[in-house]
Order: structure tokens, then sequence, then C-alpha cells
């Protein structure tokens, strides 16, 4: 008599997005989901770094930095490769997953492999450009 374990047992049930504005996030925060448009999609140029053996440019990521923001306020966005095509200026977008990092001492948004970014319908919230968390500056402190 041969007995199987079941593999697939009880899934834990998937929770519903808590979404949250823009001035609520903060430095060094992760897994915010949010509904944000895209102010503006800015091409980064990449640096051109040359391999030492080759002396053929070195393939760089595909980088944009967008101004997006809901009514509450903006924050920069750091779009990478793909992403770069869906973060157009004008779109409506929802992020999950999103996460908070400080560069160059400010804060910065961005969505990496464990996140999702999704083009939606538009929303009827003018984006509060006056509140920009992008502009504040943070000082580093290591206790």
């Amino acid at each position: 008599m041969s007995t199987t374990a079941n593999t697939n047992a009880t899934t834990a049930p998937k929770r519903k997005p808590v979404f949250v504005k823009v001035d609520q996030l903060k430095p060094g925060t992760s897994g915010h989901t949010l509904i944000v448009k895209v102010l503006e999609s800015n091409p980064v140029k990449p640096a051109i770094r040359k391999s030492s053996l080759t002396q053929q440019p070195i393939s760089s990521p595909r980088i944009a930095e967008c101004l997006i923001g809901d009514d509450t306020g903006c924050i920069l966005f750091t779009a990478r490769n793909d992403q770069v095509d869906l973060m157009k200026t004008g779109a409506t977008v929802i992020l999950r997953n999103a996460k908070i990092d400080l560069f160059k001492d400010t804060m910065r948004m961005a969505v990496d492999r464990w996140g999702r970014i999704e083009i939606t319908g538009p929303v009827s919230f003018e984006v509060n450009r006056a509140n920009n968390l992008s502009l504040v500056e943070y000082e580093v402190i290591t206790a």
C-alpha cells in the first residue's frame, strides 16, 4: 500500500493590496502599492565604459528618470530596461511592491524584479507638484 503526500497543500490566501499615497513614503521602505501619473520621462545617457580587453563599449541598461505623482505629492522614479517603455509621459500606472532608495541623499522610487508595473486607465486627480519628495535631502547617520 502506497501513500502519496499532498505536495500542493493549502496555499495562503492572497492579501488585497493596500494602496498608499506618495506623501506617506519614507526612505528605506519597500512593499508599496500606489497609482500614479507619469509627469515626465527623461532617458539617462549611459556612461560609456570600455572593456580593457576588447576596447568595445559595454552595453548599459536603459534607464529613465521619471517624475511621478498623485494628488498628495510627487517623487522621482528610476525606470530600467523594459520599464522605460511603460513609463511614458502622460501614462497612469499601478506600481506594485515598489521600494524607496536614497540616491545622492534624496528619495528615489524603483520597482525591482520582485515588483510590477501595470498600465491602468486615466484617473481624475491632479498631481501635487508642490510636494516633491525628491527635493528633500536626507542625512545618512550610522548608529
